[in-house]
């Protein structure tokens, strides 16, 4: 692992303890508290002094709320997390304001809200985590897109509701993508890339052959050239090169950890309004 190799100058860690964050500088310069989870600086024993900020089936309830106390703590924000329950869909939920927060079971895999006091969080353990914030409206949205949620264009959707819900514009939006399993580590098979192929006629740039029937995939790449077309502008994606699946002793990794510990945390991604 090499902490220094990111493909965008505009992110930069914040610490506190043993607690270390990812943050997009752009989103926070346009007045955005945003942040990356890692694994450091918490009580959960994944397998020790993990920062599991979710996964409540894995861990215990205490465990989890510590840590999401030193993760904020660390942020240095007292926002009401919302939380749905992700489904590797497409439905895009709005968050009007601090009585909807909680861990919801709301299915949905994308959140929007322009409310004060409101932190979106957007749970990963190699999935494409997507913050993205309008300056000019104060709207925001967190987005999970694994492959599924990818294929099905996930964040152009957020964007789409970030238009029509809270009058955003793209051409204002700034947007990070977050730490995921890379075009450099993550290898799908013959359906995977198929069902790309079906939605996206124009996809084999994602694609990196590997053995018969198998390749590597990038859906960091994929997540970006949607929020393009989508509308954003180029220099206004801001894209981290860390793999989760490389950097799992930095990074929770489903792929990783499922077969080392037979279970893995979660990371959250979060945006709100400062």
């Amino acid at each position: 692992m090499n902490e220094d190799t990111l493909t965008d100058s505009n992110f930069y860690w914040r610490e506190k303890g043993a607690v270390k964050i990812l943050v997009c500088r752009a989103l926070e310069d346009a007045g955005f508290v945003n942040g990356f989870s890692t694994r450091l600086g918490g009580i959960s024993p994944l397998p020790t002094e993990a920062l599991s900020l979710s996964g409540f089936d894995q861990d215990e309830v205490a465990n989890i709320e510590e840590n999401r106390r030193r993760f904020f703590d660390a942020l240095g924000v007292s926002h009401k997390l919302a939380c749905v329950r992700q489904v590797h869909g497409e439905a895009i939920v709005r968050i009007f304001g601090t009585d909807e927060c909680g861990d919801l079971e709301t299915p949905a895999d994308g959140m929007i809200s322009d409310a004060e006091g409101v932190i979106l969080g957007s749970k990963t353990a190699d999935c494409v985590p997507v913050l993205i914030g309008d300056p000019r409206t104060g709207a925001f949205a967190a987005v999970h897109a694994g492959w599924r949620g990818t294929v099905r264009s996930i964040a152009m959707r957020a964007v789409e509701r970030m238009k029509s819900d809270l009058g955003a514009d793209p051409n204002d939006m700034i947007a990070a993508i977050g730490p995921a399993a890379s075009g450099r580590s993550y290898e799908v098979g013959e359906d995977v890339m198929e069902e790309f192929r079906r939605t996206f006629p124009d996809c084999e740039n994602l694609f990196d052959p590997t053995r018969e029937g198998h390749a590597l995939i990038d859906l960091h790449l994929a997540n970006a050239e949607q929020l393009v077309t989508a509308g954003l502008r180029h220099d206004n994606i801001h894209v981290t090169s860390f793999c989760t699946m490389e950097s799992s002793d930095l990074f929770f990794s489903h792929r990783v950890d499922s077969g080392r510990y037979g279970k893995t945390g979660r990371l959250l991604a979060v945006i709100g309004k400062k």
